[in-house]
């Protein structure tokens, strides 16, 4: 036989490709499958909040803070101690988040896989994970890898002597790379940024929802914009990238100096001896990437930048500001060919001493994003504010980082143990507590009270869908606690109809104050949604009770962040037939986006569009899809007509087509490319024909009812 390492059975013949490949436009259900329980090696009834609540957490604390003073043979220590490349990792970790669409961040232990473990910007951080191996292999399952690097990032701040705000676990690791994450379309690491840019000369002009500015980095190019060093550009790509991760031009300054006040940057030896990234690696390497061959001390390579930015980079203090601000820098170029800033005429006893050589000293450096803080005269203004007064920095800085760290961990009820810090963020979307309790007698009563109201089925069942709509799995925001589909910009959104919406939600304000029991409109608003289905369920035959869970929470405009809850708005909504003019993506895209976000699967997605159709709830009552002549009944006829041969299908406009009977040519229906796509796609259609199977209305309308519940209680933790 052949020592070629071919496969016997295809006679060394490379296998068909992907269907992907034969049909590129074939629509893609794979990113409502991730995650699936198959890939998750944990039992089936493991529960990650009991496996932490069991946690010594002082005890991991103190083991991490010896971690990072115990330097190991097999990778070396700046100034002994590995604070830096801890803090990094768990910067990097959380510094992937973005506010468009709540992807990224620190929430479920990403960095492990590709791409981001063999990103450009993530050199090296492979070491940093495989540091922490010992630490996660006692402590197990109690905690997860991504609560353990954010973990090691804020000990190491407190081993380098400053106090944290404070740390909240919960953060689920995953066990497959993310999907569903646009990292950009760029073919080739650190493609020139244009390539994101609608109008490259301006930079607001960044395609959404991406926040770095090139392919392979967190924020922006450390040499400047495209690696051409110039402050005043760079400045407005960091100024662009932290506000779309969430930060404002104060914590944009205080998380930049706090984390540039310990640590180093590496670039002593040639970048282009590396060897590959570690997906790329080979077998043997075990993981590991970027491996360098000169073993000689000091010798180390990750972003090409050489240097730290302080004197004194192995502990907490003020010296960054004062080398910025007091220092003519002037541009040089590292060891490994990389622009960075040095100071002119510096004072020996400012410069930091070597990392690995002991009694050398070396020149500090910045970045060209360093100096931006400079050369912009906001954050100018900023850095000077915190040269004068350091303890507002340290202030600032404790509170920026951990929401840096912990942004994409949604409300507070989430977070675990017993360094939560009290105080209610206003970008944790805080929701009181409600001080009533329903029975499951009293929400009987209820129901009976709503249907006697006898407000509209239609306006309750879309009240109750917009307003839990917005939840978003990616970072846990949005959903119908609060109700702050009463409050700005939520109740002006288009997608939500502002005058039917307030029509709705004052007729359901004077609901609620007849009513026996006091409730929340919070909660009244998904009663009495779910009241409504029930009675079209009850309509089309089938008797079933929707369950409800009681206990969400009014919020007020003061608790409210506009400008952060402007991201939730949908631009889109396929479950209710709502594509405004101007959308460049195919519809059945956009409506997997938003299903993925909303944590769905493809099941669950099909039942709630063939339900919601039937409901007659689309935007604007536009009759798209509407395919019944029983409107408001919960049938599964929008499945029974779609796959209905006697209908053939014929496009009327670019974006709509008209369903039509065969025999007398007479137009029945019209339809959007969403609601076709259940019949054309092939794994879609097998959905509907099964929900169109005369033994399976009962079925379809148990399965809408399970979909609809889970909508309504996604952001109940």
């Amino acid at each position: 036989m052949e020592n070629n390492m071919t496969c016997p059975f295809h006679h060394g013949k490379e296998l068909p490709p992907a269907t992907a490949s034969w049909w590129p436009d074939t629509l893609n259900l794979d990113i409502l499958c991730q995650h699936d329980k198959k890939s998750n090696p944990n039992d089936s009834d493991f529960n990650y909040r009991e496996a932490f609540a069991q946690l010594d957490l002082e005890a991991l604390k103190e083991d991490l803070k010896k971690l990072i003073n115990s330097p190991q043979d097999w990778w070396p220590a700046d100034w002994g101690t590995y604070g830096g490349l801890m803090i990094r990792m768990a910067w990097h970790s959380a510094g992937t988040y973005r506010s468009f669409d709540g992807r990224g961040g620190a929430g479920n232990g990403n960095q492990r896989f590709a791409p981001l473990n063999s990103w450009p910007d993530n050199v090296n951080l492979d070491k940093a994970r495989r540091l922490l191996w010992p630490i996660k292999k006692k402590y197990g399952k109690q905690i997860s890898w991504a609560d353990l690097i954010i973990l090691a990032g804020n000990m190491a701040y407190e081993s380098m002597g400053f106090k944290m705000l404070g740390f909240g676990g919960g953060r689920e690791d995953i066990w497959m790379p993310e999907k569903d994450v646009n990292w950009g379309n760029e073919k080739e690491w650190l493609a020139p940024s244009k390539n994101r840019y609608a109008d490259d000369k301006n930079r607001e002009s960044l395609d959404n929802p991406l926040a770095a500015v090139q392919m392979g980095l967190i924020y922006v190019n450390p040499e400047g914009v495209d690696g051409v060093p110039n402050p005043v550009k760079t400045a407005r790509d960091v100024r662009l990238t932290f506000r779309r991760m969430g930060m404002n031009d104060e914590e944009t300054v205080a998380l930049i100096v706090g984390g540039h006040t310990v640590g180093k940057a590496h670039g002593n030896g040639d970048a282009s001896k590396l060897g590959p990234a570690p997906e790329a690696n080979v077998i043997e390497a075990q993981g590991l990437g970027w491996i360098n061959p000169d073993k000689a001390p000091g010798h180390i390579v990750t972003s090409g930048i050489e240097g730290a930015w302080t004197t004194h980079p192995d502990r907490w203090n003020h010296e960054y500001l004062r080398l910025l601000l007091e220092y003519e820098w002037g541009l040089e170029k590292s060891p490994a060919g990389a622009f960075q800033w040095e100071p002119i005429d510096i004072k020996e006893e400012d410069k930091p001493l070597d990392a690995q050589i002991p009694g050398q000293h070396r020149n500090p450096m910045m970045t060209d994003a360093d100096m931006a803080l400079k050369f912009d005269p906001a954050y100018r203004k900023i850095c000077e504010k915190f040269y004068q007064d350091p303890k507002a920095h340290e202030l600032a800085f404790a509170r920026a980082w951990f929401k840096l760290t912990h942004r994409d961990m949604g409300p507070k009820t989430r977070y675990l143990g017993a360094d939560v810090p009290k105080e209610d963020f206003i970008w944790q979307d805080p929701v009181p507590q409600v001080d009533y309790k329903l029975s499951d007698k009293d929400i009987a009563q209820l129901k009976k009270e709503i249907l006697q109201a006898q407000l509209s089925p239609r306006d309750l069942i879309i009240t109750a869908w917009d307003s839990a709509r917005t939840f978003r799995c990616s970072d846990y925001r949005g959903g119908a606690n609060g109700a702050r589909i009463r409050l700005a910009p939520q109740k002006n959104w288009e997608a939500n109809e502002p005058n039917r919406l307030r029509a709705c939600l004052k007729r359901l304000g004077c609901l609620q104050k007849m009513l026996s029991k006091r409730i929340s409109m919070a909660d009244l608003i998904v009663l009495a949604g779910s009241t409504a289905v029930e009675a079209a369920a009850r309509a089309a035959g089938v008797e079933i009770e929707v369950p409800f869970l009681p206990g969400r929470g009014d919020a007020t405009q003061d608790t409210t962040d506009s400008e952060s809850f402007a991201f939730l708005e949908p631009r889109h909504d396929a479950f209710r037939n709502y594509l405004p003019s101007g959308c460049t993506q195919k519809p059945e895209a956009l409506m997997l986006d938003r299903a993925q976000l909303m944590g769905l699967t493809a099941p669950e997605m099909t039942a709630l569009i063939g339900g919601l159709r039937v409901l007659d709830c689309n935007y604007q009552h536009s009759k798209h899809g509407v395919f019944t002549h029983r409107e408001g009944v919960l049938s599964n006829d929008f499945f029974v007509n779609l796959t209905d041969m006697r209908f053939q299908w014929i496009p009327s406009t670019e974006a709509l087509y008209d369903i039509v009977e065969r025999r007398s040519g007479r137009k029945v229906w019209t339809a959007t490319r969403v609601d076709l796509v259940f019949g054309s796609n092939s794994i879609l259609r097998s959905y509907s024909e099964f929900y169109a199977q005369d033994d399976n209305l009962a079925k379809f309308v148990h399965d809408f009812v399970r979909a609809w519940v889970k909508v309504m209680n996604s952001d109940r933790f």
